[in-house]
């Protein structure tokens, strides 16, 4: 861990601080959809004590998985599956952005595709995110979709136009985002990641890991409490010899 990192006291404190920005719209309009929505699946069993969830079967995280800004020093990582249409990732988005910033330095955030069947633009939607990532833009263009997931999600018309003017509004190279739309291997790419959530037990969206065990959501600070826990954790080892 970065030798200047907060004690895990300082850290709590702070995350209340930055959690409570966030809770009540979260408390409200994550919770309902991810527990009550249709497409928006309950969270998935957690495994028993000591339990490996995947491990013979998929990893959390591979080699072309997206980090969203900097690898953390503390080796800790957050894997989420997500659907960029999906309304309870898009509720859960500012929680996530908070604990970036909470963490930044510490904890290596990780995103991965898992689009739902019963999204009409849950697949456009990562295949343009996974052809602007070709560009260097996959956190500009994950951020973007996320923002305007009022504007376009829930449509049964497909909404890759627009996502198009997205890529030129972030000044990507058109003539390449297009090619990379149509190229199969962007649409593989998507299916891989969902072929590894699957293998992981994801059952539906948001699904978050935490060093390769799911997490249970029963509320919204679940996620920071679980963080906060695995670097203690972390610390605690360091500690030990």
């Amino acid at each position: 861990m970065s030798q200047h990192a907060p004690k895990p006291a300082a850290r709590r404190r702070v995350l209340w601080i930055n959690l409570g920005l966030v809770g009540a719209f979260l408390l409200v309009v994550g919770l309902a959809f991810a527990f009550l929505r249709p497409g928006a699946a309950a969270p998935a069993a957690s495994p028993s004590a000591g339990e490996t969830p995947g491990a013979t079967a998929a990893p959390t995280v591979r080699d072309d998985s997206h980090v969203l800004g900097e690898p953390g020093a503390s080796g800790v990582t957050v894997v989420e599956f997500l659907d960029f249409e999906c309304e309870a990732c898009g509720a859960f988005y500012p929680l996530v952005e908070s604990l970036r910033e909470q963490y930044a330095g510490e904890v290596t955030f990780v995103a991965r595709y898992f689009p739902l069947d019963g999204h009409k633009n849950s697949k456009n939607a990562a295949v343009a995110v996974e052809a602007a990532a070709q560009q260097g833009a996959f956190e500009a263009m994950y951020a973007k979709l996320f923002e305007t997931q009022a504007e376009w999600g829930e449509q049964a018309e497909s909404k890759a136009p627009l996502f198009r003017e997205f890529a030129a509004e972030l000044g990507l190279d058109l003539a390449a985002y297009d090619a990379a739309v149509a190229d199969p291997a962007t649409l593989e790419r998507v299916q891989s990641d969902q072929a590894d959530g699957f293998a992981l037990g994801v059952q539906g969206t948001p699904t978050f890991f935490i060093d390769d065990r799911m997490v249970q959501l029963q509320s919204y600070d679940d996620l920071g409490i679980a963080i906060e826990a695995a670097l203690e954790q972390r610390d605690g080892d360091k500690g030990v010899g």
